[in-house]
């Protein structure tokens, strides 16, 4: 009896092990970079394919798209222009991101959360205000401050957090984040334009509103078009 229980012991042990290796990630890649590819062959990383590195050039890793204004006469007066993977293949890997954002007078970027990076916004024009909410044993503590060019914000990552444009111009901001992918979620979307839609009666309670307010908030948030960072 005792040996098999040494037995089984061992066996946990080497499965727990190998379980490490197969989560854990070499903090030193033996690559500098991955250059994205839509071909099927090569190296797959990241969920691309690796160019050749005799064909990379300069031009993988840049791109002139953050010129360009982005068009804030609809949705809640703001657009983000994100610098992705496929307007920079060279981005692949590299766990950096940026966006520009540019926001109407009176325009925002809802509440929302970054689940896999935090990130800084320099203000490039215009008068902003923003802000992120600690978590619970933090008292959910609001953290706000009112932006003006030059200056720098940082919000943590998986917070909810938000930006409006309190001035009586244009705004535009850089959003930089430590993920090519940082994620987002936004609050309003999440919750109440969910596909399918939550029961109605779960939000009613849980906000202590009128079921029928929830099933109108429901109806508005369902038809509109989800605003990516």
């Amino acid at each position: 009896m005792e040996g098999r229980l040494r037995f089984l012991l061992a066996k946990i042990v080497l499965l727990a092990l190998a379980s490490s290796f197969v989560f854990c990630y070499d903090p030193s890649p033996l690559q500098d970079y991955c250059v994205a590819v839509d071909d099927i062959n090569g190296v797959f990383v990241n969920g691309k394919f690796c160019k050749d590195q005799k064909r990379v050039t300069a031009n993988d890793f840049y791109t002139s798209d953050l010129n360009v204004p982005g068009n804030t006469s609809t949705g809640p007066g703001s657009t983000i222009t994100a610098v992705t993977v496929e307007r920079m293949p060279g981005l692949n890997t590299l766990g950096v991101g940026i966006a520009r954002i540019d926001f109407a007078p009176g325009g925002q970027v809802p509440p929302h959360t970054h689940p896999r990076a935090s990130e800084i916004l320099l203000v490039i024009k215009g008068k902003l205000f923003v802000g992120f909410v600690s978590l619970n044993e933090y008292n959910y503590t609001l953290f706000t401050k009112v932006l003006y060019p030059g200056d720098v914000f940082v919000s943590p990552k998986g917070l909810i957090q938000f930006h409006a444009n309190i001035g009586k111009t244009n705004a535009v901001v850089i959003a930089a984040a430590g993920s090519q992918e940082p994620g987002r979620i936004v609050i309003g979307d999440a919750v109440f334009g969910s596909n399918p839609l939550i029961d109605p009666n779960v939000l009613a309670k849980a906000f202590a509103l009128n079921l029928n307010k929830v099933k109108y908030l429901q109806a508005v948030f369902s038809s509109q078009d989800d605003i990516r960072d």
